[in-house]
C-alpha cells in the first residue's frame, strides 16, 4: 500500500501517535509528593492508633513503601532518558 509518504521520510510517523515524549518532570513530582504524603499520613494514623509490636510493624511497612514509591518513580524517569539517549 502506498500512504503517499516518500520511503525514508521520518517525520511522518512523529506526531502520529499524539505522544508527548517528554518526561513531565513537573508532572512526576507532583504526583510522588502526593503518594508519599498520603502514605506516610495513612501510616502513621495506622501505626500510631495501634501502637506497640503492631504500630512498629505498620511503620517499618509504611518506610517500605515510601522507599518503593521513590524507587519506582526514580526508575520511570531514568527509563525514559536512557530510552531517549538511545
Amino acid at each position: 500500500m502506498d500512504s503517499g509518504v516518500p520511503d525514508g521520510d521520518d517525520t511522518a510517523d512523529a506526531g502520529a501517535g499524539g505522544d508527548d515524549p517528554s518526561p513531565r518532570l513537573g508532572s512526576r513530582i507532583l504526583v510522588t509528593w502526593i503518594e508519599l504524603t498520603v502514605v506516610g499520613i495513612t501510616g502513621g494514623l495506622v501505626g500510631g492508633t495501634l501502637g506497640g509490636p503492631p504500630g512498629f510493624v505498620v511503620y517499618l511497612f509504611t518506610t517500605l513503601l515510601t522507599v518503593a514509591i521513590l524507587f519506582y518513580n526514580v526508575n520511570d524517569l531514568i527509563a525514559w532518558w536512557v530510552q531517549a539517549a538511545a
